[in-house]
């Protein structure tokens, strides 16, 4: 079987759209790490402000090795732009799939990636506001007048990055369910069926990302146990929508 002009060009063009969209994320991004590289000094006292406010305003964080500062503000940056520009990756994304659906489906997904923002954002405050504080003061009542804290700057950033990044993508979960429910992959009552799996999951998966303290841990499976529930009450509503409409469409034929 053999591919005419015909066929390769509607891919091409597909090809050349996404490189174009691609593009434009990753310049998005630049611009973003170049406007946070400006101001990663403020952003590296923003992160550490939970610690800060345990610590004391006397007391330091550390860096050992001479690079060690400045990559981690490289880092922070980094991430920084990456949040900055998330906004127009999603948008780029929507632009390259939308033409490709039914106006139907376009209003089904285009909630899906408002919310993706929305619900990561709310995921790491939940980490920054009140998990941070307690896992933080936590660690340091083991300091003692023979053993003194002091954190290093690039272990503090990679660990509140992981936890803010676990917290986000915990809250993304009822999207990615409702999202599988909608289209017909899953249904509510094998949701149903596996929650006491979930619930096993949920736990383990929170001892491996959080650091090993009962707070964090519970921190965050709970919402992840919440939001499964919550997946399967809104699926509900989902398939009942979707069995009316057949219903419908089966009383008109």
């Amino acid at each position: 079987m053999t591919i005419g002009p015909n066929d390769t060009a509607p891919l091409l063009a597909h090809l050349t759209e996404l490189r174009n969209r691609l593009t434009i994320s990753v310049l998005a991004i630049l611009v973003g790490f170049l406007i946070s590289w400006g101001f990663s000094e403020e952003i590296f006292a923003f992160l550490i402000r939970p610690l800060r406010a345990i610590m004391g305003p006397n007391d330091k964080m550390i860096f050992t090795g001479l690079h060690e500062a400045f990559f981690t503000y490289l880092k922070v940056s980094a991430y920084s732009g990456f949040v900055l520009a998330l906004p127009v990756s999603l948008t780029q994304l929507w632009l390259f799939i939308a033409p490709g659906l039914y106006e139907s489906e376009k209003n089904s997904f285009l909630p899906f990636l408002i919310m993706t923002p929305v619900l990561f954002f709310l995921g790491a405050s939940l980490a920054y506001l009140f998990v941070f504080p307690m896992a933080f003061q936590y660690f340091l009542s083991f300091s003692s007048p023979d053993i003194a804290a002091m954190p290093s700057v690039a272990q503090y950033v990679s660990l509140i990055m992981v936890m803010l990044l676990a917290f986000g993508l915990v809250f993304e979960l009822p999207l990615v369910l409702l999202l599988l429910i909608k289209t017909g992959v899953i249904s509510t009552a094998g949701l149903v069926n596996k929650r006491r799996y979930n619930i096993v999951f949920a736990f383990v998966l929170a001892g491996i990302i959080t650091p090993p303290d009962p707070i964090s841990q519970i921190m965050l499976a709970v919402p992840m146990c919440i939001m499964y529930e919550i997946s399967i009450i809104i699926g509900r509503g989902i398939e009942r929508k979707r069995k009316l409409k057949e219903e419908q469409s089966e009383q008109e034929q």
